[in-house]
């Protein structure tokens, strides 16, 4: 198996004046290091999937020490298990569900949600934000951090539930290159090199490569091509001063899926006893498409004061481009294609001649962002105190723009519901017309977080985030109406943690912490508009307050090769808007609230047999919901039982994986009262995937992976609607030969 090169991240960063009251830089220089007797230190192994600390500098102690639940996954997880996207890695920590988008569409890129949240607008990449819709790979990938909770203080705005922080493969000291081939069902082929190179003592230069041309099982006419390249060059290594250029950029060409009509399903109640369609029935359109542009440049410059402080600076620049042509299904008619009415005997009689109604959409969106973060990390004594610090300060320009094409004056036809033909013909869409519908956002933001330890087994854990905001809205029909709407306010998110530590090994902690999410700041959309229940873009409304109680403990077991973590975690989203039948408004006291346990175990039980496991039992509810004929009382799409197992056992040249991951019954409907219709939930399952390789010399390996072993048949997610539905992937295989050199 590929073997993954440590890499140990250091902390520097521009000290700005404004967080100088933050470090005590004075007592430090007088402060005479404390003289401690002589000790050997022996370095442990590496454990392959269990990682000791978060790669983001805002945390400021191991993760046995942190008190909230973050998850790493490592990339000696994502090779054994064949993981290409995000979605697929993020099959490894439990409570993550797929989403799908509505009114015929399918949501683009990576679209999930996280303990009963939408993660939309959480997703980051070393730390700054990362936008546009984006079908996110993992070839460039270190490792893949979940942290869960409410996390203003880390990331700013949003973030109720958590977020999702990518971490980039980094140029470093000594020659390392490998490659990767792959061939698999649906006609899979993908090919990755990544080719480290020391150019100095001091310097390095690293690319990653991919290009892949697949089918998906199960689905005909759908395809996902593409390639991706990233480049890293590093300067300073080992010394003082570090500097760190890179970038990404990955082109996507694939043919977007809108998924199969629910009828026939377990609960469809729309058409009582009908049959299924097949699974691999298409209902668009063979000229639809899904075309991806998404590049970043990224510029990191460390430098190490000495006596444990470093500064940094770090400036991005991203912009990312999708443009998208899907034909998307909609409501079944069941009559006969040469009649607008039928007997309904005749019509259950004649179902091949049954029609689905179809959408036609355009989706031409840019995104740019524009980061600058300096910040600082310490370690002092002070107050008779050991402390552990960072503190930073953000600029952020985000800017999002969709543009409008002009459409043939015509319909779009209907299909056949069990016998769609993708060669039918469809109209075209035109040119840009010149309306746009836009949006920007600019955030100064700044923020400290502290460990303070008080002896051996007591410390305390806080943070605290300071953010301006302004959005800005600027939207034009093609007719050159413009309609502009801004919303300018501070947000402030805090943290606390208090932990003990029975043994060196261990901790017990508590901890609170909060988020805001400001109008419009999912969207970058305003709307002048009076609120009505569930929706949050008028600038009057206060933003939504997010809070996360959590309690928890966490052991380093078997010489610190096993990590295994409990939590127990209440998070309460309030401020959502709601209707009033007393005064007929809409209010904003409506609340989310989610609860639950969550357990997780990664790392080694022997030398050769390596475990990652997680499993989340939670409780979603809306507190106080209601618009003007119905109250709701649950959440949607939001399991209350989810577990994930992977694990892998080395013999001799042999390794041999297994996996398995459960979910259980997510319901559509939650209101509590009115008629169900179409498909009312998603209903629960489980999926085994397994995996073996051959060592076949010192630099050749290869790897089967079987993804769903029994060929289950599942939902992996219906719209909104009920309407229609996207299946989970059928038994597929792949097989990939692993090369260094």
């Amino acid at each position: 198996m590929a073997q993954i090169r440590s890499r140990k991240h250091s902390k520097p960063v521009h000290l700005l004046a404004l967080l100088a009251a933050s470090v005590p830089a004075a007592g430090m220089a007088q402060q005479a290091a404390p003289t401690l007797p002589t000790v050997t230190v022996k370095e442990a192994p590496e454990v392959p999937f269990k990682a000791d600390k978060s790669a983001n500098d805002k945390f400021t102690a191991p993760l046995v020490n942190t008190p909230k639940t973050v998850q790493i996954i490592k990339r000696e997880v994502l090779e054994e298990q064949g993981a290409i996207t995000l979605m697929e890695a993020l099959r490894n920590t439990p409570g993550i569900t797929m989403q799908m988008g509505e009114n015929g569409n399918t949501s683009a890129g990576d679209t999930f949600q996280l303990r009963g949240f939408s993660l939309q607008q959480s997703t980051f990449v070393d730390g700054i934000r990362d936008l546009g819709a984006v079908t996110r790979d993992t070839f460039n990938l270190e490792q893949v951090e979940i942290v869960k909770g409410a996390a203003g203080t880390e990331t700013g705005r949003g973030a109720a539930s958590g977020f999702i922080n990518l971490i980039s493969k980094q140029a470093h000291l000594g020659d390392e290159n490998s490659a990767s081939g792959t061939l698999g069902t649906a006609s899979r082929k993908r090919a990755t090199v990544d080719l480290n190179k020391q150019l100095s003592d001091t310097s390095a230069f690293r690319l990653n490569a991919m290009v892949q041309d697949s089918g998906v099982d199960g689905r005909d006419h759908v395809d996902n091509k593409g390639y991706g390249v990233g480049l890293a060059y590093a300067a300073g290594l080992g010394t003082p001063t570090r500097l760190n250029i890179y970038s990404q950029h990955l082109r996507q060409k694939n043919t977007p899926d809108g998924g199969i009509p629910a009828i026939g399903f377990a609960g469809y109640a729309s058409i009582p006893g009908a049959a299924k369609v097949r699974r691999d029935n298409y209902y668009g359109s063979v000229n639809d498409r899904e075309k991806v542009d998404a590049d970043m440049v990224t510029a990191k410059i460390e430098h190490d004061l000495g006596q444990g402080t470093t500064v940094r600076n770090i400036t991005r620049v991203g912009k990312n481009h999708m443009d998208r042509t899907l034909t998307g299904i909609i409501g079944i008619t069941a009559v006969d294609t040469a009649a607008t009415a039928l007997n309904p005997a005749v019509v259950a009689a004649n179902p091949a001649t049954w029609l689905v109604s179809r959408s036609r959409q355009r989706v031409d969106q840019e995104n740019t962002i524009v980061a600058n973060q300096t910040s600082v990390s310490s370690e002092f004594n002070a107050g008779g105190l050991q402390h552990s610090l960072a503190a930073g300060v953000e600029l952020l320009h985000e800017k999002q723009v969709s543009f409008d094409h002009g459409t043939a004056a015509a319909t779009t036809p209907a299909a056949n519901l069990y016998n769609p033909n993708p060669l039918q013909g469809m109209y075209n869409f035109g040119g840009r017309t010149g309306g746009k519908t836009g949006g920007t956002t600019n955030t100064i933001g700044a923020y400290v977080f502290d460990t303070a330890k008080f002896n051996e087994q007591w410390s305390l854990n806080g943070g605290l985030r300071v953010d301006r905001y302004k959005l800005k809205t600027d939207n034009i029909t093609a007719a050159g109406v413009r309609t502009a709407l801004d919303d300018s306010r501070s947000l402030v998110s805090w943290s606390v943690g208090g932990i003990y530590k029975p043994t060196q090994e261990s901790s017990v902690y508590a901890s609170y912490a909060t988020s805001a999410t400001p109008p419009g700041g999912n969207n970058f959309q305003l709307s002048a508009a009076t609120p009505t229940a569930g929706s949050n873009a008028n600038a009057a409304l206060d933003p939504q307050r997010t809070k996360t109680i959590e309690l928890g403990s966490k052991w380093e077991l078997l010489n610190k090769r096993l990590n295994v973590a409990a939590a127990v975690f209440r998070t309460v989203n309030d401020k959502q808007t709601s209707y009033d039948a007393v005064s007929n408004t809409t209010q904003q006291f409506g609340k989310t609230q989610v609860q639950g346990i969550e357990l997780s175990a990664v790392g080694q039980i022997t030398n050769f047999w390596q475990v990652t496991a997680g499993l989340a039992k939670t409780s979603t509810k809306q507190v106080n919901q209601q618009n003007a004929t119905v109250a709701t009382t649950g959440v949607r799409w939001s399991p209350d039982l989810t577990a994930t197992l992977w694990t892998s056992y080395q013999l001799d040249k042999f390794t041999f994986g297994l996996g398995t991951r459960y979910v259980s019954e997510a319901k559509r409907f939650v209101n509590a009262t009115g008629a169900q219709g179409n498909l009312p939930n998603v209903p629960s399952y489980w999926v085994a995937d397994a995996m073996v390789a051959y060592q076949v010399s010192d630099k050749v390996s290869l790897r089967l992976n079987v993804y769903n072993l029994f060929d289950k048949d599942y939902l992996m997610a219906v719209n909104n609607g009920g309407g229609r539905l996207a299946l989970g992937q059928q038994r597929s295989a792949a097989v990939t030969a692993n090369i260094k050199f």
